[in-house]
């Protein structure tokens, strides 16, 4: 069902971005089981398999329709643009009762049989105590599923958020929604999400703006499931998914010092998360003044993006340098 979420002229200066820790574990266990999203992770697929064989997914599952709602209250929107995981794991552990009886409830309905199964039912009667376990769950699956690879994931979403919004920058909500994914249409100060799970079709967004949240794992998918009070949410593929899991091999990293020169290439290759001129000089044991070279270079190819925080300024993989580096 189609969802219009109609922007004032207070939501037009309110739409963010953010990274969720949270919110990519859940989409991580739902994937395991969408087998439309796994041609881009079947290394990771394989790689986790061990870890799955001791990790009992079954209440999160149960509350992860085909086509459906899913509570809010296991992924909520971040407050901030990036939180640790363990705050927002607080956070989900902090959720009213009342308020998550009302959004497992609307969760089980979408399931037939479910909300009169066992473990509905106990869900259902003992509100509170599903939240503790499925946050303990979602802690098992945070730590055996995506904690390995954050630092990676992380740098793909980063890389994600810098390339947006410099399209908000540049053509506004225009230019940003006709390259963010295709079921996503804006006209008229409207914004359509065509596979929408939200029961209702009209959202008036009432001066809350709409979060943008890139994920590594919801492709081809674009999710905006949020019920109020929740602030409107949509949730969309991040750019340069297909090159995430590739490995260099020995051949891919012998042509990548042909193409780059080893200093560059030994810089883009151990990239693996965001670092200063200060650092990868001391990494590879060269001069600043040369580091700082190579990186200009790199990042005018397009292949590293920067990024300053406190004094010091942070270079990481772009989406075509994490291509590069896997061979892609």
């Amino acid at each position: 069902m189609p969802l219009h979420m109609q922007f004032g002229a207070d939501d037009l200066l309110r739409c963010r971005f953010a990274i969720s820790p949270l919110c990519q574990t859940h989409e991580a266990v739902r994937t395991l089981r969408r087998t439309e999203r796994h041609g881009y992770h079947l290394p990771w697929l394989r790689r986790v398999r061990e870890a799955l064989a001791g990790l009992d997914l079954s209440e999160l599952w149960l509350l992860m329709p085909g086509r459906g709602y899913t509570p809010d209250f296991l992924g909520p929107p971040p407050e901030a643009p990036y939180a640790p995981f363990e705050d927002e794991l607080a956070r989900m552990r902090a959720t009213d009762p009342a308020a998550a009886r009302r959004e497992l409830a609307l969760s089980l309905q979408c399931t037939p049989g479910a909300a009169d199964s066992a473990r509905g039912r106990a869900m259902l009667d003992d509100p509170a105590r599903a939240v503790q376990r499925l946050a303990e769950v979602t802690e098992r699956a945070w730590r055996a599923l995506v904690a390995p690879d954050w630092p990676r994931l992380r740098t793909l979403l980063e890389a994600d958020i810098a390339h947006r919004s410099r399209q908000l920058a540049e053509g506004g909500l225009e230019r940003l929604f006709a390259d963010l994914h295709p079921a996503l249409r804006w006209a008229d100060s409207t914004l359509t999400v065509r596979n929408s799970v939200v029961p209702a079709q009209t959202q008036e967004l009432d001066g809350r703006g709409v979060l943008l949240m890139p994920s590594v794992f919801v492709w081809p998918d674009v999710i905006s499931g949020f019920v109020p009070p929740w602030q409107p949410t949509v949730i969309y593929p991040a750019r340069g998914v297909g090159g995430l899991w590739r490995e260099p091999d020995a051949v891919t990293a012998d042509a990548l010092v042909r193409l780059l020169g080893a200093s560059r290439a030994a810089i883009l290759s151990g990239l693996e998360e965001p670092a200063s001129t200060t650092a990868l000089a001391a990494r590879h044991r060269l001069a600043p003044s040369s580091v700082s070279a190579h990186l200009a270079v790199l990042r005018a190819a397009g292949l590293l993006s920067s990024r300053r925080q406190g004094h010091q300024v942070l270079y990481e993989r772009t989406p075509l340098g994490m291509a590069l580096v896997g061979g892609g």
